[in-house]
């Protein structure tokens, strides 16, 4: 009795961890946008669209507990100034988690700003931003979100960039028991978003697109008859999966070479002293 109740356990666990090669049509649902928002190409391809009126997204059909996600983006091409395209995953609620990738444009011929951020039980605060080192708009890039246990790794086109590590055992929350989706946006933010809103939209430029491809998710799908998380017996790497010699070396490249804006040197922003995090991530 006992061995067949494990048995069927470990079955749904496992049911529970996918692999997901991408097709929009199965994948996602359009929320907002009236009809800005299209999947083509058999559900190859996705693009938002914004204009004067309105922007758009859409949502994953599916919440998840852990996951590698991987997107490749097209971002708006030229003068994308005050729009801001979003990729990101999240819980609902007062007390929500997220992992941010938020795309900030510029006037042609100026970088992309990549914006990243992590919230716990509904804290945020944790920018770090970055230049790319190609024009992102050219092609598609992969960008890449590895959530699990251990911790969240940022990832552009399999660089890593940054890592926010599990330090719970220093007081510090860690998103691990609410299921998120993921979601993403393009929508009009000239009131902040290039230059702090100096810069505005240019709506002669409009309709302002950006495309989407090669969704995949190695992820554990949250099931609401689900009573503890799939990754209590499962094999998949990418549960284990943390940062090489290799992989701390690009980091670090990356951060020395095209980051921006860290909170943890923010001196001004933390007069107090900076969140305990920064002396230890």
């Amino acid at each position: 009795m006992k061995t067949t109740f494990l048995f069927f356990l470990i079955l749904s666990f496992l049911f529970l961890v996918v692999a997901l090669a991408g097709n929009f049509n199965q994948d996602f649902d359009i929320t907002w946008g009236d009809g800005r928002a299209k999947i083509l190409e058999n559900g190859q391809l996705m693009t938002l669209s914004l204009d004067k009126a309105s922007g758009s997204g859409f949502r994953s059909k599916n919440q998840y507990l852990f996951g590698k996600i991987d997107l490749k983006i097209k971002l708006v091409p030229g003068n994308s100034a005050g729009t801001v395209t979003t990729y990101y995953l999240s819980s609902i609620g007062s007390s929500h988690d997220e992992i941010d990738f938020e795309f900030l444009g510029n006037l042609s011929g100026d970088p992309y700003i990549l914006h990243t951020n992590v919230f716990t039980q509904g804290k945020g605060d944790r920018e770090q931003q970055f230049y790319l080192w190609f024009d992102p708009t050219k092609d598609f890039h992969t960008y890449s979100i590895l959530w699990n246990p251990q911790s969240i790794i940022f990832s552009v086109d399999g660089t890593p960039i940054r890592q926010f590590k599990n330090m719970e055992s220093s007081g510090i929350p860690y998103p691990k028991s609410q299921p998120m989706w993921i979601y993403s946006s393009l929508w009009n933010a000239d009131d902040w978003a290039t230059r702090g809103g100096l810069v505005k939209t240019d709506w002669t430029k409009a309709p302002f697109i950006a495309s989407y491809t090669n969704f995949n998710a190695q992820a554990c799908v949250w099931s609401s008859t689900s009573t503890s998380s799939c990754n209590s017996t499962t094999q998949n790497s990418w549960l284990s999966e943390n940062l090489d010699m290799t992989g701390q070396s690009r980091i670090k490249w990356v951060q020395n070479n095209y980051m921006i804006y860290n909170y943890c040197n923010d001196i001004k922003r933390f007069p107090q002293g900076f969140p305990r995090e920064c002396s230890l991530n």
